[in-house]
């Protein structure tokens, strides 16, 4: 092992040294950034496999705000960089311990391997058909965040490692909420440069108060994303919050509604809702009373914002969706676009819907570039056959994750808190398709725990002592 990690530590700075003489002066910058974010990646990956996800997520929230800064720095937007790909290599080091202990993998978490498998090759075949280099960077973003089911089912958590990985995601956050309210109030000269590049019109205006916070992220829903789904933990369990407890949890809710993504609220209530729902009697008046103590938190601090009165006319449309511009364009978007489903059952394949369209069409998105329906961006990528299968391996997670919140043990609220994420995931479709990229790497890291859990629980009902267990896992 050691000898791998000296070979790496000697080989990694003459391959950037070759690599940054080839690139251009714009290129090697990105290239050096790269490369100083991979590496500790790999490091991790080989000498401690449960850190490595804090740290990918890290990555996921900051990536983009580093990608800023560096176009700000050359005074030069690049519409596609290679810091775009930091998340999607830094979490495909999770194959490195995946396939050092894949015999370890249970046949449950094998077969929705396969599912999934099979509906990602026929999609990946029809779009490298249809759609050429754009399908493979869409088909990365699928596969990455699917790694966590192998991850998680060979990486055994015990429920204080799961807590220290919800704990840091808390903090991330929390962190990712500071800057999205600083953002917001000021505009950091290198987020308005891109703003003004990247010609993102629904965002706002990059000046103090009328823009739509997008933090660290790409966008404002990305950012509403992530929040939402460090939120739902932090409100839930109190060694979940992090370590600035109710402050942190203002903190984010606030950075929250200065996106103004209204679908998120909709699988943060949704999220909330299932894990109350199926808590014990106990728990569920205690979630309740949290749940109360936030809103009237909110109730209080709210209109005393800046820039409050956007803020609030935002929600108020939550109670009058019928008029509202956005719902109505979703509703024509089933109307014309479930006609061309049906007349391609075969689908489009992976790389026609979403960012991976950049890739095949200069820079610009695609024609379904945009798509706020995840049902029929699903339906258009997989076709039908495609389609069954890759609904099939949901059908496949919930059931394997629906066993688990009906016994009563330590592992238990994690197998909730998986079975909110799969109702928030399912739920969200309602607006797009939230299973490629980051959204998709915090559903299936929050559904991955409660696979994990399953795993854990299973060796200990087969007769295997506790202390046996326990040493079994101090091995891997």
């Amino acid at each position: 092992m050691m000898t791998l990690i000296c070979g790496a530590a000697v080989i990694l700075p003459l391959l950037i040294g070759f690599a940054s003489a080839k690139l251009s002066s714009s290129n090697s910058l990105q290239g050096v950034i790269l490369a100083g974010i991979l590496f500790p990646a790999f490091l991790l990956a080989l000498l401690n496999t449960r850190m490595l996800i804090p740290y990918t997520l890290l990555i996921w929230a900051v990536a983009p705000e580093l990608r800023r800064i560096a176009d700000w720095y050359e005074g030069v937007y690049h519409s596609v960089s290679l810091l775009s790909l930091a998340p999607l290599l830094t979490g495909a080091t999770l194959a490195i311990p995946v396939l050092k202990e894949i015999h370890r993998i249970r046949k449950s978490s094998t077969r929705i391997i396969l599912l999934f498998s099979i509906a990602l090759a026929y999609g990946a075949i029809i779009g490298l058909a249809k759609n050429g280099i754009g399908s493979v960077y869409d088909l990365a973003n699928y596969i990455v965040p699917l790694l966590l089911i192998p991850f998680f089912a060979v990486t055994p958590f015990k429920p204080k490692d799961i807590d220290r990985l919800l704990y840091a995601f808390a903090n991330i956050a929390v962190l990712v909420a500071i800057y999205g309210i600083v953002q917001y109030l000021t505009v950091p000269p290198w987020d308005a440069f891109w703003m003004r590049n990247a010609d993102m019109i629904s965002i706002g205006t990059p000046y103090p108060l009328e823009i739509r916070v997008f933090s660290t992220l790409n966008s404002p829903g990305p950012a509403a994303t992530f929040l939402v789904f460090a939120l739902v933990p932090m409100i839930l369990e109190k060694r979940w919050q992090g370590t600035l407890r109710w402050i942190g949890v203002l903190l984010v809710v606030v950075c929250l509604l200065t996106t103004l993504v209204r679908s998120a609220w909709l699988v943060l209530l949704v999220m909330l809702l299932v894990y109350i729902a199926s808590s014990p009697s106990k728990g569920k008046w205690k979630s309740l009373l949290q749940l109360v103590f936030v809103a009237a938190a909110l109730f209080w601090i709210v209109p005393k914002l800046p820039g409050a009165e956007g803020l609030v006319a935002r929600v108020e449309t939550l109670t009058s969706v019928q008029e509202d511009h956005s719902y109505n364009e979703r509703l024509s978007l089933w109307t014309n676009m479930l006609p061309m489903v049906a007349g391609n059952p075969v689908g489009q394949g992976i790389g026609s819907v979403g960012q991976g369209t950049k890739l095949g069409n200069g820079g610009e998105l695609g024609e379904y570039g945009n798509m706020d329906n995840g049902f029929i961006a699903l339906l258009l990528t997989f076709g039908v056959l495609g389609a069954l299968f890759f609904f099939g391996a949901l059908g496949a997670v919930i059931k394997e994750i629906g066993a688990r919140v009906t016994r009563k043990n330590e592992l238990q609220p994690y197998a909730r808190l998986s079975l909110a994420a799969w109702m928030g995931a399912v739920v969200s479709l309602v607006s797009d398709n939230g299973f490629p990229g980051l959204k998709g790497y915090l559903i299936w890291m929050l559904i991955g725990l409660g696979l994990s859990a399953k795993e854990f629980t299973q060796s200990r009902k087969k007769g295997t002592p506790h202390a046996a267990v326990e040493r079994q896992i101090t091995s891997r």
